[in-house]
Formats: C-alpha cells, sequence, structure tokens
C-alpha cells in the first residue's frame, strides 16, 4: 500500500467525517432543536421575509395541529388532526406528515390514530388535537398524541409499535411533547386526575418506569415538556406540572428533588445553564423560579436562587444565552435578565401575542407572535430590534432551522425561508 494511496485515503475519511459532522448539526430533531432549549447553531439564518419575500417553497398542511417541524435527515416531520367532517362533534384522523426539506413535497402521510367524534376532547381555543411535537433519532421517528397514544415508527412510514394503554383524561386537549433519554422515550400525563411522568422503552413501547407526582393541586393539568439535563455526571429529568417540578433519576425514574409553587396548567419548558434550572409556574399569575438542581427532597426553601412575578409567561418557554435569560409574556413583553441574578437588563414591548417559543441563532433572538409576525432582536444587555416580518397568516407553532433555512408552520401551510 503506497503512501498516495493512504494520504488519499485519510482525506476521504476527514471529509466522510466532516459531512457526518455537518449533516448531523443540520438536524432539529425535536421541540426547540437538537438542545431542547432553543438554540441553533449557524451563523447565517434570514433576517427578513414576508408571505413573498425570501419564501423557497410554501406547503399546505391538511387538518389542523400545532405541534411544531422537526427537520432530520432532510425531511420534516410533523402531526395533524384531519376532521372526518365538517360537523362540530366530527372525528379526527391523527395522522404524521414527512415533507421533502429540498422541495416541500410530501413523501408520505400515516395515519397514527382515530379519535371518534364522541371521544374527542373538549381542547383550549389556542390548542389543537395534534399539538406534541414528533422526534426522531437514528432511524426511529417517534409521535406522541397525548391521552390518544404514541407510537413508533420507520423513517419510511412503517408502523413499530403503538402504546394505547395509558390514557387518562384531559383538560384542554394535549400539549406536551416527549424527549429521549438513552433508551427511554419519556412524556408526562398531567390530566384531570392522573398526574404522571412516564418512560416507554424506545425498542418496544413497553413502560420502563412510572413516576406518580402526588400533586395535590386543585387542578392537576398541566402541559409542559421535560428537559433532561446532567447534574455532578448524572443524568436528570426536569419536569414540571401543577405546584411542583421534579427533579427525577433519568434511569429509575425516582425522584431526586422538588420545589413547590402555587400554579397549573404549566406549559413552559424549562431551560438549564449557569448551574441553574429556570422554570415557569403557570396560571393565574406564573413566576420565573431558579433553582439550583443539586439538592435532595423537598428544596424549596433552600435551592430557589431568586424568583420574579413580572411579565413571566404563561406559555412560550424562555430562552438562555450564556450568562443572560430571555423571555415574552403571552401579551408580548420582552425581558432579559441576568441568569445568576435575576436582575433585569431591559424589558419592552413586541407586537402581538405570543405562544411560540422563541429562538437564539446568529447572535439573534426571533420572536414569533400569534399573529404571525416574527421580530428579530440582538442578542444582548441592550435593546435592538433588527426586523419585523409578517406573514399574515396565524401560527402557534415554535421555529425549526437547517443551517441557514427557517421552517415556519402556519394555521394551514409550512414555509420553507431562506436568504436571496
Amino acid at each position: 500500500m503506497n503512501a498516495r494511496f493512504i494520504a488519499l485515503c485519510c482525506v476521504t475519511a476527514v471529509l466522510l467525517i466532516t459531512l457526518s459532522e455537518r449533516t448531523g448539526a443540520a438536524d432539529w430533531p425535536e421541540f426547540r432543536g437538537p438542545d431542547g432549549q432553543g438554540h441553533a447553531s449557524t451563523d447565517n439564518l434570514p433576517l427578513k421575509w414576508s408571505g413573498t419575500e425570501n419564501v423557497t417553497w410554501k406547503t399546505p398542511v391538511p387538518g389542523s395541529g400545532w405541534s411544531s417541524p422537526i427537520l432530520y435527515r432532510g425531511r420534516l416531520y410533523l402531526t395533524t388532526a384531519v376532521p372526518d367532517s365538517d360537523q362540530e362533534d366530527s372525528g379526527y384522523s391523527l395522522r404524521v406528515l414527512a415533507l421533502e426539506a429540498d422541495s416541500g413535497q410530501v413523501a408520505w402521510d400515516v395515519e397514527m390514530f382515530r379519535q371518534p367524534g364522541e371521544q374527542a376532547p373538549k381542547i383550549h381555543r389556542k390548542n389543537s388535537h395534534a399539538s406534541p411535537t414528533p422526534l426522531a433519532r437514528g432511524d426511529q421517528l417517534f409521535i406522541h398524541f397525548g391521552h390518544q397514544g404514541t407510537a413508533c415508527l420507520d423513517l419510511t412510514g412503517k408502523i413499530l409499535w403503538r402504546q394505547t394503554s395509558l390514557g387518562y383524561q384531559p383538560v384542554h386537549g394535549n400539549g406536551g411533547s416527549p424527549i429521549l433519554v438513552d433508551n427511554k422515550l419519556i412524556f408526562s400525563t398531567d390530566g384531570a386526575e392522573r398526574t404522571k411522568v412516564i418512560a416507554l422503552e424506545t425498542e418496544t413501547g413497553n413502560v420502563v418506569w412510572e413516576f406518580d407526582r402526588q400533586s395535590t393541586a386543585v387542578k392537576k393539568f398541566s402541559f409542559s415538556t421535560p428537559l433532561a439535563i446532567e447534574v455532578d455526571g448524572a443524568k436528570q429529568i426536569v419536569s414540571p406540572g401543577s405546584d411542583v417540578v421534579s427533579g427525577l433519576d433519568a434511569e429509575t425514574g425516582r425522584e431526586l428533588w422538588r420545589v413547590r409553587y402555587d400554579g397549573y396548567s404549566v406549559i413552559p419548558r424549562p431551560v438549564y445553564g449557569q448551574g441553574l434550572v429556570f422554570v415557569c409556574t403557570g396560571y393565574n399569575r406564573p413566576s420565573l423560579l431558579a433553582i439550583d438542581p443539586t439538592g435532595q427532597g423537598d428544596v424549596t426553601d433552600t435551592h430557589v436562587r431568586w424568583q420574579t412575578d413580572k411579565s413571566v409567561p404563561h406559555t412560550p418557554s424562555l430562552l438562555l444565552v450564556d450568562e443572560l435569560l430571555y423571555m415574552v409574556s403571552d401579551r408580548g413583553v420582552v425581558s432579559c435578565l441576568v441568569a445568576k441574578t435575576g436582575e433585569v437588563q431591559w424589558q419592552e414591548r413586541a407586537d402581538g401575542n405570543y405562544s411560540a417559543s422563541p429562538l437564539f441563532a446568529a447572535g439573534r433572538i426571533y420572536l414569533q407572535s400569534e399573529e404571525g409576525v416574527t421580530t428579530v432582536l440582538a442578542a444582548g444587555p441592550r435593546f435592538q430590534q433588527l426586523a419585523r416580518n409578517e406573514l399574515n397568516e396565524p401560527t402557534l407553532a415554535s421555529h425549526a432551522v437547517d443551517r441557514s433555512t427557517l421552517f415556519l408552520r402556519t394555521a394551514s401551510q409550512l414555509y420553507r425561508i431562506d436568504e436571496r
């Protein structure tokens, strides 16, 4: 084997590794992206667009749903609920769609569950029957419809397993998305009476463990997506519910610590950094808690480092960028705080109402309103608005990102937006 051939093999290996890293970096495989906290690894994302400007394609999405799109291996995946008829008591076909990221063409469309009309729960005006976001890893795609069931498919749309034995009585519909930790698919089931966190085996859908919150809240229902973190070398699951947030051992579901508060219908996903977990407490008036997750047992009085009640969101998740914590309230008050102390750096108002979670990319913060307006701010300790972009279609879903591309779901369309 000559030196030239060896050198060529080394160059080829480096190119393959680089390509693999780039391909992985482009994926947006779950709610709020690869880290689950709304960070996109890109230095080049569109700053300005409209319903026609910088739109590469838009594809109609059948039915309705507010699950956010994910991007995985060149395809977008999202769920939707297609009504059987125009009647108010219509049943629904609960479906998952795969679209080609390059063209927006539908690659496949599969029914996962059927929701008979008489079984369709009443939903909140801002909710849908398809709100939890899919997630993907390896050759598996995981789909969750709350009390209706959970399922796993391969990337061709073949159903590998369904789990329908965990039904519970929902209030206002479904919401929280599942997460993956090692070989476990983890999600919460916070309904009218049942308040649990459940881990399923990814290969079979069988239950690995269940954690009962033992919540004493009068209104037990909540919709938060858990967050996996690592503390002192051990994996924890941070899962907020009504009146309590718990840190759970990821392997067993055993509760490590908990913090009590007064709140229900908790929606925002926690974020983690600077040694603290940041949690919003839900209705009626939300608080923001900064929690040290190193404690044991009830740490309400010992490990809450600071809290604030001022302009805290009910629905959008928080955004932590280095030492600064950003949040947008449902009514559009945007705040920037020092993560370690809670000190307010600035507070300004953005147009509209907000449900989608903010995005950090290319040194910017993207805030998407329910009215379809995305306000772009410079990240930093001083307020600076860079752009205001209107699609003129309602949207509650959060962004997905592919390097220099944004994907936005509105009430009727999925958009691909590129700088041109």
